[in-house]
């Protein structure tokens, strides 16, 4: 099942399961989540020191939690706690628990599409972070119960043995190019990629495009960006569309035959963190997501990951971007997912 109808099964279930149960009453004092006085960061830091511990639901890697947390914990004296599975496993646990009414969780991090719809549930409450203004366009919802702390972003990989740098495509036309044929890698799960893609170009243009690409020179659909990575240092696809930019980056520096380049704008995917509703430590919930967008942000950028905020110099300084909207993922799969399976996986004519 993808993750489309999972997201929205699982929210119709929290609908059902809030709607039942009702929401556990909330007692812990969050009232400096929202303070916008001058002296907020000073009284956060105290309530947080006092609340002394925070839960953290995450699908960060695991090798990169300690990375992340343990400067936290060092600085405030404050103990993380982290529980991780991936995204969609997150989102089940934490409506899980809030039909159960068990307040566990204070803190998630998990990918956009989740978090927003985990929004559209009730789940968060809204946090009036100063560090919001430092962030790039397109990271901060309206309603600002979450927020992206980082960027995964699609670059396309080329084996350096059978691709010279100087013939790579400089636009995601030049794909269209029949030298092109065969030789042209995709993961099956990318379909924020094309829908962004698509509406970029403008909806007409675009869904001509990708009938284009896909009847001209065809794709070469594999599930996995680790996979995909792996057969194009291997030379069996010489070019991946869609591989998360650090890596081929990583494959490079261990020695592999592989660069990677970027079709602008380079179509990136969120990731975010906020504070639960019903959080047992909201104070210091909030107090690490202000870390996320500060002290955290150079840190993620050690591990790989492109920071959002505008404060640290980005790994891919000077490539355009622009960020899947998770609300479009959520509101028109049904429109998106029949054309993206029907012109991208199964390669139909019309």
């Amino acid at each position: 099942m993808n993750l489309q109808r999972r997201l929205l099964m699982l929210a119709g279930a929290a609908a059902f399961a809030l709607s039942a149960f009702g929401v556990p009453v909330f007692a812990a004092d969050n009232t400096l989540l929202v303070s916008k006085d001058a002296g907020r960061e000073d009284k956060l830091v105290e309530a947080a020191k006092a609340e002394g511990t925070l839960t953290l639901y995450t699908s960060i890697a695991q090798n990169d939690l300690q990375p992340l947390i343990s400067p936290f914990e060092e600085k405030y004296g404050i103990k993380v706690v982290p529980w991780r599975a991936s995204g969609d496993t997150v989102l089940q646990r934490v409506i899980q628990e809030q039909k159960a009414g068990r307040n566990t969780v204070d803190s998630v991090h998990i990918s956009a599409p989740e978090m927003e719809a985990l929004h559209r549930e009730g789940m968060f409450q809204p946090v009036e972070s100063p560090y919001f203004a430092d962030l790039l366009p397109g990271t901060v919802p309206e309603h600002k119960e979450w927020v992206s702390t980082l960027l995964s972003v699609f670059v396309q990989g080329y084996n350096t043995n059978l691709v010279k740098k100087e013939e790579l495509p400089k636009t995601y036309e030049d794909l269209l190019d029949p030298k092109w044929k065969g030789k042209l890698g995709f993961e099956v799960e990318d379909i924020d990629w094309f829908t962004t893609v698509v509406q970029n170009m403008g909806e007409e243009k675009g869904l001509k495009y990708f009938r284009d690409l896909v009847a001209g020179n065809g794709l070469s659909i594999r599930k996995g960006h680790s996979l995909l990575n792996t057969l194009v240092a291997a030379g069996e696809v010489p070019i991946g569309l869609t591989l998360y930019n650090y890596m081929p980056e990583q494959a490079k520096k261990e020695g592999a035959p592989i660069d990677w380049f970027a079709l602008e704008p380079a179509i990136a995917r969120a990731n975010g963190i906020g504070v639960i509703k019903t959080a047992p430590h909201p104070n210091a919930a909030a107090l690490f997501e202000d870390y996320m967008l500060t002290e955290g942000q150079p840190i993620l950028k050690q591990l790989n990951y492109v920071p959002t905020s505008t404060k640290v110099e980005s790994p891919l300084k000077g490539i355009a971007l622009k960020i899947a909207d998770p609300a479009e993922k959520l509101d028109n799969s049904k429109k998106w997912e029949p054309l993206y399976q029907k012109i991208v996986v199964r390669g139909e004519a019309d």
